[in-house]
């Protein structure tokens, strides 16, 4: 086993190893997720606590868990005030189950998040086949797998509703003041419908999604005040929708797909608008002014995942074309969202 100091070039050039480290690290990533997986922050609380008690406290092996944490201090997060006694600095914090940005959840190894990174590690095969990884990392085919174990559908779900801002925002990139009846396609737990219902009180809407994720979601409208203004409809959005909506919003729904199956949910949605209804689509990322880095990531983790894309404006106005629909209108969010406001195809 070899180290960065037996690789050092002897004219004092940056060697191999610290030209592509920045790059190649898989110990701190992983390091991160063991620590928010075992809920280190929760437990330090605004104390600094000595290694033992802390293992004690997260069942772990005290050795291992000093050095996992000292090799966290040497990069920034968590702080050892003392030898042996580590505490909460401002990075560590993140990690905090109450903090909002909701990044515990996200990096939890147990839960949707940390399956969601661990799928990469079937990237080879991704590459070698054009096919997702998941099936291979887990077992089954992404979708599949979800609904063959509830308690990470669930997990999937809450992933799905945390960072407000961002749900605030995608809400807050249309206008609603001339739509009745909103209908939430592929919606999940109704945060975004939470949103909509909350700034528009004369708005009513429906829920479209799997028939357990919208009982989650009767539940979460009911805890909000707003279940009596919403119809909740279990079904898969491949088969025909509830008609009578005045606007058929997805929100980031068509990325999770590849270009046949994101057709077929446009049609689905065409249909149910009918002649005066609109097709809101809603995502993180649209290709022109985005950030190239984040595009190319999110391409690629979304065919890791599931066999979906990012797309440009461009794709979009294409494949909303092929399903019937012609792009009215397309802006973007304070936070970045991409809106498209689609309308039946004239004769």
């Amino acid at each position: 086993m070899t180290s960065a100091e037996d690789d050092h070039d002897e004219q004092g050039r940056p060697s191999a190893w610290d030209l592509l480290a920045p790059v190649m690290d898989l110990v701190t990533p992983m390091a991160v997720r063991v620590a928010a997986s075992l809920r280190l922050a929760d437990l330090m609380a605004d104390d600094a606590v000595p290694v033992e008690e802390l293992a004690r406290r997260s069942d772990t092996d005290a050795d291992a868990l000093g050095r996992l944490l000292r090799h966290l201090v040497c990069r920034g997060v968590f702080a050892e005030r003392e030898p042996g006694r580590f505490a909460v600095n401002e990075l560590a914090a993140l990690l905090a189950s109450d903090h909002p940005s909701g990044m515990r959840a996200r990096l939890d190894l147990g839960g949707f998040g940390g399956q969601m990174d661990l799928a990469f590690t079937g990237l080879l095969h991704t590459v070698h086949t054009g096919q997702p990884a998941w099936e291979t990392v887990f077992g089954a085919p992404f979708w599949r797998y979800l609904a063959a174990n509830p308690e990470m559908s669930v997990s999937f779900d809450a992933v799905m509703a945390t960072a407000g801002d961002q749900v605030a925002d995608a809400a807050g990139g249309y206008d609603w003041s001339g739509v009745r009846h909103v209908v939430d396609v592929g919606g999940g737990t109704g945060a975004l419908l939470a949103e909509v219902l909350r700034a528009n009180p004369d708005l009513r809407a429906t829920l479209v999604d799997l028939p357990d994720t919208v009982d989650r979601g009767r539940q979460y409208l009911a805890e909000r005040g707003l279940e009596t203004r919403c119809e909740f409809v279990g079904q898969s959005f491949f088969d025909p929708l509830p008609t009578g909506g005045d606007a058929y919003v997805l929100r980031r729904v068509v990325h999770d797909w590849g270009d046949d199956d994101a057709l077929l949910i446009l049609r689905r949605c065409a249909d149910a608008a009918g002649q005066y209804g609109r097709v809101i689509v809603i995502e993180s990322h649209g290709g022109s002014g985005d950030d190239p880095a984040m595009f190319a990531e999110m391409n690629l983790r979304m065919l890791v995942l599931s066999g979906g894309r990012e797309r440009t404006v461009e794709d979009y106005i294409a494949i909303a074309a092929e399903a019937g629909l012609h792009l009215a209108d397309v802006h973007s969010t304070p936070l970045g969202h991409v809106v498209l406001d689609c309308t039946p195809l004239g004769p």
